[in-house]
């Protein structure tokens, strides 16, 4: 059975549109991910202190057979397949993938916890989630 996740992804440094565009081509071809909707995509400001480049950033639905582990374990692969590579907290990146939210699920692990904790506090997450239950809704 298949549960709908919705992953965050982020890009400031090379070419982010590109960047953007090959984390989904990769979270495309996952086996167990489907992808079912795409927010738009909107430039930010970089969180935390680090001077850097604003962030490209979009938000996903997939539907996916995956529990939140192994889900979060394809998408570090993914990050580390584009280059990213992790440094200091905050830091610039090529691609970032966060899982925001996965069904009803509440996970708290070391490794993940969800819903993600920076949801409430992220202005442009809550505006792509919102745009993707809408397109999800639209679709049914």
């Amino acid at each position: 059975m298949s549960e709908v996740a919705f992953i965050a992804l982020g890009a400031n440094l090379g070419d982010r549109p590109a960047n953007l565009a090959a984390a989904r081509a990769a979270l495309s071809m996952v086996a167990g991910v489907e992808l079912l909707a795409a927010s738009s995509v909107e430039e930010t400001i970089p969180l935390g202190s680090l001077v850097q480049a604003p962030y490209l950033n979009q938000m996903l639905a997939v539907a996916t057979t995956l529990d939140p582990l192994m889900l979060l374990a394809r998408l570090q692969r993914i990050e580390r397949q584009l280059g990213r590579v992790r440094t200091q907290r905050w830091s610039a990146r090529t691609i970032d993938l966060d899982i925001v939210r996965f069904g009803e699920r509440s996970v708290q692990s070391p490794a993940l916890v969800l819903p993600h904790p920076g949801l409430p506090h992220r202005d442009f997450w809550q505006r792509e989630v919102e745009e993707l239950e809408q397109l999800l809704e639209a679709a049914a």
